[in-house]
């Protein structure tokens, strides 16, 4: 049984890899500090299967907090490190750089050292598509220039590439850098689009949209996504970058169409104009994913959107039930 250490196990996509991993049959410690992001009460209740498994361990902690983590890998079997703890968004990014720069790039560093010290030599890299900018070139492809973030959430991801590679080119760590696009499904972040705007409309209010509702995302579903992270971890030798994306692009426009039409709503829509980081489009080549890793994406937007407003309807209900 390896034990695989997750930081930000306790987030959207952390705590449906921890269940995996534990169905798996791994050893599974997370480490999360629970931020107050979003409602830290929401990242304890992802927890809730998890806790109960008798291979699971929660460390609450900062993965900025170096005596931690070398509390925490030296005195564990530690097989590998799957890395998804960082601060997120690409808009709050703009409002703090300097957090994210903290986050995101010094927490990234310290693990990295951590995982050096400790001879944990498989570390799996959670990046993200804003890497690629405003490319005009798609799909985007894994070797496309990424030398022009538009945000500092992108320009971190990138930094934390980087110094990804270079720890495998000076002590001979295995690393895959996995660029998600557009991940949602249950558990969706409280402030992602999806999850908001469904939210929205449910209230019977209007949703804001950025622009004319051409911009378009790449929108992959969770489930996809930790397999995706799960073939990486077993694959993963010298240094890989990978794109996981649905490998199609859905306007805002068609997507809150979608979402009103789902939950049997009126689509009522405030325009404003497009934010600064906002990129036009994602889109994702998967042709490197699908050869060397056997991936591809299961859900489309419509399967996966169904499943998400399943779960939607479902959290909804149980909160009315608590009030009453």
């Amino acid at each position: 049984m390896d034990t695989i250490l997750v930081t930000g196990g306790a987030g959207f996509i952390g705590s449906h890899l921890t269940e995996r991993l534990l169905g798996d049959g791994h050893r599974v410690i997370v480490l999360d500090n629970f931020d107050t992001f979003y409602d830290p009460a929401v990242k304890r209740r992802n927890l809730e299967a998890a806790r109960r498994h008798p291979a699971f361990r929660l460390v609450e902690g900062d993965i900025r907090d170096a005596a931690l983590l070398q509390r925490i890998l030296p005195a564990e079997p530690v097989h590998a490190v799957i890395h998804l703890a960082a601060r997120a968004g690409v808009r709050p990014s703009i409002a703090d750089p300097v957090l994210y720069q903290s986050v995101n790039l010094d927490g990234t560093a310290k693990l990295l050292e951590a995982c050096r010290g400790a001879g944990i030599g498989r570390f799996v890299f959670g990046s993200s598509s804003s890497v690629y900018g405003n490319n005009v070139k798609v799909p985007f492809a894994e070797d496309d220039p990424v030398d022009h973030p538009v945000s500092p959430y992108a320009a971190t991801k990138k930094a934390g590439e980087l110094l990804c590679y270079t720890y495998h080119h000076l002590f001979a760590m295995k690393v895959a850098c996995l660029r998600f696009f557009t991940v949602y499904g249950p558990r969706q972040r409280p402030e992602m689009a999806i999850h908001k705007f469904a939210r929205l409309l449910a209230e019977g209010r209007a949703v804001e949209q950025y622009g004319d509702g051409s911009s378009a995302r790449d929108y992959t579903y969770v489930a996809d996504i930790v397999d995706g992270i799960v073939r990486a971890l077993e694959r993963c030798e010298g240094y890989h970058v990978w794109n996981l994306g649905g490998s199609k692009a859905t306007r805002l426009d068609e997507l809150l169409e979608k979402i009103a039409s789902g939950l049997g709503v009126p689509l009522r829509v405030d325009r404003e104009p497009m934010q600064p980081g906002d990129v036009d489009r994602t889109w994702a080549d998967i042709s490197r994913a699908r050869t060397e890793l056997g991936w591809s994406p299961r859900l489309d937007i419509d399967h996966g959107l169904a499943e998400f407003l399943n779960w939607f309807r479902s959290q909804r209900g149980a909160i009315r039930e608590a009030r009453s």
